[in-house]
């Protein structure tokens, strides 16, 4: 689960047109960010974008595989998929899918619910514990 520095850096070079982009480091790989998108994931020197229902078969066709996190558990994948190489050389191209992954990033964070915070007045306020007498001091 390595990252090579140099496989970062032409990749970043190859994103450099995307703008808002922004790298992160997570559990031994690297996560790309549009602006705040989370669209990206490389591991192992492979480069993943996030996929939906609208772009999932542009790498199916091109026979590209899915994200897998857990080397034990190989019936757990993700909603990335693998970049095909000859799009990685070609900058415009790249950038092309990768604004593709960007908008499927952000389909998803629409569609999904939005986390409730309870109200003020569902909250229970416990109340304040008074000392015992036997402890008061005067």
């Amino acid at each position: 689960m390595a990252v090579g520095a140099g496989f970062l850096e032409y990749v970043l070079e190859q994103l450099a047109k995307l703008g808002g982009l922004r790298k992160r480091r997570m559990f031994g790989a690297v996560g790309l960010y549009c602006d705040d998108r989370f669209f990206a994931v490389i591991d192992d020197d492979t480069l993943f974008f996030k996929v939906d229902d609208a772009t999932r078969g542009d790498y199916l066709s091109r026979g590209m595989k899915p994200f897998m996190p857990y080397k034990d558990k190989p019936d757990v994948s993700m909603s990335y998929f693998t970049v095909p190489a000859g799009v990685i050389d070609d900058a415009e191209e790249l950038v092309v899918w990768a604004r593709k992954s960007v908008a499927a990033a952000e389909r998803k964070a629409l569609s999904a619910p939005k986390a409730r915070k309870p109200s003020l007045a569902r909250k229970r306020k416990t109340p304040a514990r008074r000392k015992s007498p036997a402890k008061r001091r005067s």
